[in-house]
């Protein structure tokens, strides 16, 4: 058994996490991880581990606890702690953006009320990605989780926690040979079985690099990332939210004379017409967001989360 512990810079309130359903997987119960703690797979080096982590409670010093069942070398908890920056989002500073924003006409409440907030992504692009097509187009999310799990069960290394299984994300290297009338079977579109292995052998032949898509400034991200079949301009963007990182760009998707896509939102939560508002006063809005974009939005996304379940809990 190994276990450690993993800083993250403050201020972070991870527990503010567990009101957002789309953060976590199909067998997660969030209501269940603050005592429990938050269990999943993630990949160290060739092989996976299933680890356990848990939140000390304090966003002014925020420490996780991580416990694995394996006996982990010094190198191979660092190699796991790769994964854990970015699905805890540990390395991401916000402070300049509460210092930034803290008077900006939208953010600046929202900012005080989700004090501590940072986005959950998956393990790496690639899990990330693997998700995101699987869960196009559906309205029922739980659905989408459901199939994602079935993908990985299918094509993932197989984990036992405990007496259960708990699949891995599978590989591109595993991935990579499935027949998409396969995955057809497990839930997902037979086109979107064809992106999933097309994207799996484009890693494997070097024509998409994850490293890069993870680097690369967000223009040339969301260039390259809205080249890879399956993924459309607002995926795209999405996508931009999930690098563990702060900055972002959210360039106009207009489809005939109506913006779609991220910019959309944004634009009507500053009062203002998506439709006609120039590049010039859209950069004027989120000038309070500059080099914290991602961040930012993540902020409205989740405000607007718990208002849509404090209105259903109204029902």
């Amino acid at each position: 058994m190994s276990s450690w512990t993993l800083k993250s810079i403050p201020p972070h309130d991870w527990f503010l996490c567990l009101d957002v359903e789309s953060y976590f997987d199909h067998e997660h119960e969030p209501e269940k991880v603050f005592e429990e703690g938050f269990t999943r797979p993630i990949p160290v080096g060739e092989t996976d581990v299933i680890v356990t982590v848990f939140f000390n409670g304090d966003p002014e010093n925020p420490e996780f606890h991580i416990e694995s069942a394996e006996s982990l070398s010094k190198d191979e908890i660092a190699e796991a702690n790769k994964s854990l920056t970015k699905i805890l989002g540990t390395d991401m500073d916000l402070r300049p953006l509460y210092d930034q924003a803290k008077d900006d006409a939208v953010l600046g409440d929202k900012l005080s009320e989700l004090y501590g907030l940072k986005r959950m992504t998956r393990a790496n692009l690639f899990e990330d990605i693997l998700y995101r097509i699987v869960q196009m187009q559906m309205n029922h999310k739980p659905t989408a989780k459901k199939m994602m799990f079935a993908i990985r069960e299918a094509y993932g290394t197989a984990l036992m926690l405990g007496k259960k299984s708990l699949p891995a994300w599978p590989r591109p290297h595993q991935l990579m040979k499935a027949d998409p009338a396969n995955i057809r079977k497990l839930g997902p579109t037979l086109r979107k079985g064809q992106y999933l292995v097309g994207l799996a052998n484009d890693i494997v032949a070097g024509n998409v690099d994850m490293d890069h898509l993870m680097e690369c400034d967000p223009q040339e991200f969301y260039d390259l990332i809205t080249k890879v079949k399956g993924i459309g301009p607002t995926s795209g963007q999405d996508l931009m939210m999930m690098r563990g990182r702060t900055d972002a760009v959210f360039p106009s998707n207009k489809k005939g004379d109506e913006e779609k896509g991220l910019r959309r939102w944004i634009i009507y939560s500053y009062g203002e017409d998506p439709h006609n508002t120039s590049e010039g006063r859209f950069q004027e809005l989120i000038q309070n967001w500059k080099g914290y974009e991602a961040a930012a939005l993540e902020f409205l996304f989740v405000n607007y989360v718990l208002k849509e379940k404090e209105r259903q809990a109204k029902k």
